[in-house]
């Protein structure tokens, strides 16, 4: 039969069939069931051909029960029998291919913008004329061409409209993306009215394109990648950005995510929208940035909080109107373009600035968008260099000396602090070792990152800190190690005033982590032993076991010639024994009265840093006569031992009657004698007192000013000043006054005095000197022979773990030793030297 299916073939996958049951084959059969069951005229019915033999199986099957498996199955052929279909009338195709047609045109005619379009007939009809054309006419190509002339027909005139538009810039936006919201809608509808023509014949012609892909294709080529097109969008893009970065929020924004949603339907949004939005934002900040910088009253650090805050407005206007995508693009693009040649102005500048205001927050972001800019190496060589400018300025600061640990001390806790916390590694910051160039991502949503490792210190920025503090204490040589060894005698005579015992030792070891950076470790030991001994001596120490702990760390971590310290500790111990079985003995024969009172500490002059005394201070006549008692004690207990008295760091303790009250004060030795002498005077003068103690004028002087000049004055001094002079009288003074009945004067005598200071420098130099003989010598015995260089380094070698000699003395030590025929210089080549045997 022509215009009827005769043969339907289904597919294998189809179970259609499968739960029918076979009837007898045969035209009999058929007529006598339907007739057993209805008056009705005879009507066809569907028959089971079984084509093969395979078939056959599968239909005995099915009449048993048993489902055949899908893939075992052959094609299941349907036969139409009995009277005809009869064939649709020709013109009743054409009237439905004519409605089909003005249907199509209906739909894509842009000078009908309204909603819903005027249709000739119902949704319903149209579909099924659709049918009728395609599945019964088989006139499906003509349809599907009549649809792609349309097509072109309504993408060039909504490309005309467009162009000839009244509305300009961003303006222009809105009726662009009108035309593009009414276009997607109508080849969606149309679509679905032609659901036959778009399933049944162009799915069916593999190289044909379905209906919406076919209309999106024609609407991007056609309208938007038209050059007038595609500028004026370029146009209304650039003009809504440099409104907004400006001036403030563009009224119609809200036309920008509707381009960009309607851009990205037709796949273009890399190329139109985000490449253009990167470019746009890469020459807008580029132009700024040289623009302030050309100004010059903008300064580093406010310079890099318009770069943050700018970052920051162009990430909330990208995620606000572009894809989730964009927003990491547009963000590095503004910062590049901000900060690319302007690195090396902002590392020297602002580094200072943001130090200076102690900004860890600001130099975080700082060091966050060199990272992100590849400009770490600028950022790291200005922190370095401003590290060691800032160290060295500090340590040369002779005026506040006093106050160059402290400043130190503060000064690194905040670097440590930006190097932990701030200067950190990121993997993100690894990724980016170069500028960001403005490129344009997939619209798609990105991968999920795996997850960042913690941050850790960035180990460039760490070992510049080190270098950089090396680097400044050698600006000024022995001064710091100095300082920092009389830092902790501070700390150790004061004690942890209600601190924990953790927080006080880490005070310490933050001290003690200067020590470090410091070439002059022989200077600190120095210093420190005096300091140290002083504070056992006159009992100052806040705690002797903090004290042993302290001397541990430093033999173990710095320098193993500590040890010494711990052999003070045995002389006071053995002193403390001697003391008690002295006055033990004299309490036997009844000398209790003054020696109880007495406490004399026997020191080894080895294990302790001082040198002997060549004038001391006259003690009163009954003063001299205990220590005489002493003295006899202990040579018959220790035979052949000498003892050399050195009363510098003596103390006592009297009691002094005031109009005020009785006060007890604790003074020095030195100090106690001169009191003593105003028993039997109101007045001395300076002389006077001179004669009877015989001190060395600087001795008496700091003495007399620290009674007499200082916060607790317990003489008077006329003429009245702050230095004393050896014209001046000294009385007592009757009027003092104190709140505490015991008063604590301090002594001059048991801080480090510039006089000293000086002897104790002194000393180091010469003990150098020795030092760097022995280690040439040494060297040479081993070697025999060595030119100038090879002895200079070996030289520094064998010292190093002291102190790092100038090359000068080494030089001059060199000369001394071949003057005193230790060694001897070739006569050909004067940079060779021969040891002397």
């Amino acid at each position: 039969m022509a215009d009827v299916f005769t043969l339907l073939t289904l597919p294998q996958t189809s179970d259609a069939f499968s739960k029918l049951s076979v009837e007898p084959q045969g035209p009999s059969a058929t007529s006598t069931r339907d007739l057993s069951r209805s008056a009705s005229p005879p009507r066809k019915i569907a028959r089971l051909d079984y084509a093969s033999d395979t078939a056959s199986a599968s239909a005995s099957s099915s009449r048993a029960g048993i489902a055949e498996p899908a893939d075992k199955r052959g094609p299941i052929v349907l036969r139409v029998i009995g009277h005809p279909i009869k064939p649709t009338p020709a013109s009743a195709i054409d009237a439905d291919y004519a409605l089909v047609r003005r249907s199509v045109k209906a739909l894509l005619t842009p000078e009908n913008m309204e909603d819903k379009p005027v249709l000739p007939a119902t949704y319903e009809r149209i579909s099924r004329a659709c049918r009728a054309v395609v599945a019964e006419a088989g006139r499906g190509e003509g349809l599907y061409d009549i649809v792609k002339m349309e097509l072109e027909r309504c993408v060039g005139t909504v490309e005309r409209q467009l162009v000839n538009a009244p509305e300009k810039s961003v303006e222009w936006l809105g009726p662009f993306t009108k035309r593009c919201a009414w276009f997607e809608k109508r080849v969606s509808l149309l679509q679905s009215l032609l659901a036959y023509l778009d399933t049944l014949y162009a799915a069916e012609k593999t190289k044909l394109a379905r209906i919406k892909p076919l209309g999106y294709s024609m609407f991007a080529t056609t309208v938007i990648k038209s050059a007038r097109v595609t500028q004026a969008v370029r146009d209304g893009l650039g003009d809504w950005l440099e409104y907004e970065r400006t001036k403030k929020q563009h009224d119609l924004r809200s036309y920008i995510p509707q381009l960009v949603r309607h851009i990205r339907a037709h796949n273009l949004y890399a190329d139109l929208i985000e490449l253009t939005y990167l470019d746009l934002t890469q020459s807008f900040y580029t132009k700024e940035s040289s623009d302030l910088v050309a100004r010059g009253d903008v300064p580093a650090d406010e310079f890099l909080k318009k770069v943050d805050q700018r970052i920051k407005e162009e990430e909330e206007r990208a995620r606000a109107v572009l894809v989730e995508s964009s927003v990491d693009a547009v963000r590095d693009t503004t910062r590049s373009a901000l900060l690319t040649d302007r690195l090396p102005w902002l590392a020297k500048d602002a580094i200072k600035l943001l130090f200076e205001k102690r900004d860890h927050d600001a130099l975080k972001r700082m060091y966050d968008n060199f990272a992100k800019v590849g400009g770490l190496k600028v950022l790291h060589a200005a922190f370095k260099t401003y590290v060691q400018q800032k160290v060295k300025e500090i340590v040369t600061d002779t005026e506040h000396d006093d106050d160059m640990v402290d400043r130190l001390l503060e000064f690194k806790a905040f670097a440590d602090g930006l190097v932990a916390h701030a200067f950190v590694e990121k993997d993100s910051h690894a990724a980016s070792s170069a500028p960001v160039q403005p490129v344009a991502s997939t619209s798609s949503a990105p991968a999920s990152a795996p997850a960042t490792a913690p941050a850790a210190p960035n180990r460039d920025f760490a070992y510049g800190l080190i270098d950089a503090f090396q680097a400044g204490f050698k600006a000024r040589r022995n001064k710091p190690a100095e300082m920092i060894a009389k830092h902790m005698d501070k700390a150790l005579r004061r004690g942890q005033k209600g601190k924990r015992d953790e927080d006080f030792e880490a005070e310490l070891d933050q001290v003690l982590a200067l020590y470090r950076f410091t070439d002059d470790m022989d200077v600190f030991r120095t210093f420190y032993q005096r300091a140290l001994a002083k504070r056992l001596l006159l009992g100052r120490s806040a705690s002797d076991d903090l004290e042993k702990a302290i001397l541990k760390k430093l033999q173990e971590k710095y320098d193993p010639e500590f040890g010494m310290g711990e052999h003070m500790f045995k002389d006071l111990t053995l002193s403390r024994e001697i003391m008690k079985s002295f006055l033990d003995g004299e309490e036997k024969h009844g000398n209790t009265s003054r020696l109880q009172k007495m406490n004399v500490m026997v020191l080894q002059r080895s294990a302790w840093p001082f040198a002997a005394r060549k004038n001391d201070i006259d003690l009163p006549r009954w003063m001299q006569d205990d220590l005489t008692t002493y003295l006899s004690y202990y040579h018959q207990k220790f035979q052949g031992r000498k003892l050399d008295w050195d009363h510098a760091l003596g103390t006592a303790t009297l009691k002094a009657r005031f109009k005020a009250g009785e006060k007890e004060l604790s003074v020095s030795l030195y100090q106690a004698v001169i009191l003593l002498l105003f028993n039997d005077g109101d007045g001395l003068s300076y002389a006077d007192i001179k004669e009877h103690t015989r001190l060395d004028d600087g001795e008496l002087q700091r003495t007399l000013q620290s009674l007499a000049c200082g916060k607790k004055r317990v003489l008077r001094k006329h003429p009245l000043g702050k230095d004393v002079n050896k014209t001046d009288t000294f009385y007592f003074n009757a009027d003092f006054t104190d709140p505490r009945f015991q008063v604590h004067i301090n002594s001059i005598q048991a801080k480090e005095t510039p006089e000293e200071t000086k002897r104790t420098q002194s000393s180091i130099e010469h003990d150098r000197k020795h030092a760097l003989d022995a280690a040439i010598v040494r060297v040479m015995k081993g070697k025999k022979e060595l030119t100038y260089e090879q002895l200079k380094t070996a030289t520094i070698e064998a010292v190093k773990r002291h102190f790092v000699p100038d090359v000068a003395m080494i030089k001059k030590r060199i000369e001394g030793l071949v003057e005193q025929d230790y060694l001897r210089r070739d006569e050909e080549d004067i940079n060779k030297y021969y040891y002397v045997a």
